[in-house]
């Protein structure tokens, strides 16, 4: 706003406004004191532009972004703990602590003989990649096997600023009120673990409300992740009965979004390449690209796997000079998914 006031632009208007019989050269005394101020006013007109800026939330840091979002009651998700199934040979005790590789955890909660929810004492997603055998940070007798097997709730980091700033806008946007939709998806995306939510009205009427999750990997929720959010959103012992975040009468069944293989073939003209070499890329290339759909799933109707999008990233793909014929799920055509599947990668088989 104030790109105009330079050092050079202040200290012309200031010499104007002296008389002309005095020397205002650069390097005179009244040249000299006036870029003293100049300097100042420059540096005052660089602060208010910052101060303006950091004013409104569509350019504010992420500081103020906070301190503003903060006044509409919204705030960015925090970090939080990865919780991974263990499997032991045994019952432990509630808190004991295990390392695999350069993570610590604590058994937090029993789930059955033997098997135990297991918390990732580093906070963020550095918890939900690492599976093996544990090794105890104290002696348990007894202990013969300690593995972890399986991600239950996705550890997450803290929202990246403009992943808020986006939800922020989003939610001045959206009505949310007495269990509609945009109420429905706001309490149940603020659930740990939750990368994206539909909810639907179920054929069965009567306030029977349906919702579909995807994990904050974009992958299927386990059946633990499942159980909180139908816990916190309408238990199912008191169905109905408005003890989650549901209003009175509505009888919510949540539900894992459904995955679909997606498999391609592709007939290559190569240069300088030969498919074994390619073919790793062309999967990473294929894979990023259903991941990107996957994000997107509970922002459309229903997700389209376009067969032109494939083929002109294969063809950024060093060695691959064109794309002669291609098929997903043996059609030479787009996958077409209904409202609450998402696609994942199966096999990639290339041919010259």
């Amino acid at each position: 706003m104030f790109e105009r006031e330079t050092f050079e632009a202040i200290i012309e208007r200031m010499l104007e406004r002296v008389s002309n019989d005095v020397d205002k050269r650069e390097g005179s005394i009244i040249y000299d004191a006036g870029a003293m101020t100049a300097k100042e006013l420059q540096e005052m007109y660089i602060a208010l532009d910052g101060v303006i800026l950091e004013t409104f939330p569509e350019t504010a840091s992420r500081h103020n972004l906070i301190r503003r979002a903060a006044e509409y009651g919204v705030y960015p998700y925090p970090a939080t703990h990865a919780i991974l199934k263990g499997e032991f040979n045994q019952d432990i005790a509630i808190g004991s602590r295990f390392s695999l590789g350069e993570l610590n955890y604590i058994a937090v909660q029993r789930i059955s003989v033997g098997i135990y929810e297991i918390q990732c004492e580093e906070i963020g997603s550095i918890g939900n990649a690492q599976f093996g055998q544990l090794i105890p940070i104290d002696y348990i007798d007894g202990l013969q096997t300690a593995e972890l097997t399986e991600l239950l709730i996705p550890g997450e980091d803290e929202e990246p600023t403009e992943d808020f700033r986006v939800r922020f806008f989003l939610t001045r946007n959206q009505i949310p009120y007495g269990g509609n939709r945009d109420d429905y998806k706001q309490k149940v995306m603020a659930i740990q673990g939750i990368g994206g939510v539909k909810p639907y009205r179920t054929p069965a009427g009567g306030g029977s409300v349906g919702i579909t999750i995807i994990d904050s990997n974009y992958n299927p929720p386990s059946q633990a992740l499942i159980n909180d959010v139908q816990t916190i959103v309408d238990p199912v012992a008191n169905s109905g009965e408005g003890l989650g975040v549901a209003p009175y009468g509505h009888r919510v069944a949540v539900n894992a979004v459904e995955t679909v293989t997606v498999n391609v073939a592709m007939k290559l003209a190569l240069s300088g390449a030969t498919l074994g070499q390619v073919q790793a890329e062309i999967e990473e290339v294929i894979d990023e690209y259903l991941l990107e759909q996957r994000k997107t799933w509970d922002k459309s109707e229903f997700v389209i796997v376009r067969q032109l999008q494939i083929e002109s990233r294969i063809l950024e793909v060093a060695g691959v000079n064109d794309v002669l014929e291609s098929t997903i799920n043996s059609v030479d055509g787009n996958l077409i998914l209904t409202a609450n599947q998402v696609p994942v990668l199966g096999t990639v088989t290339l041919y010259e």
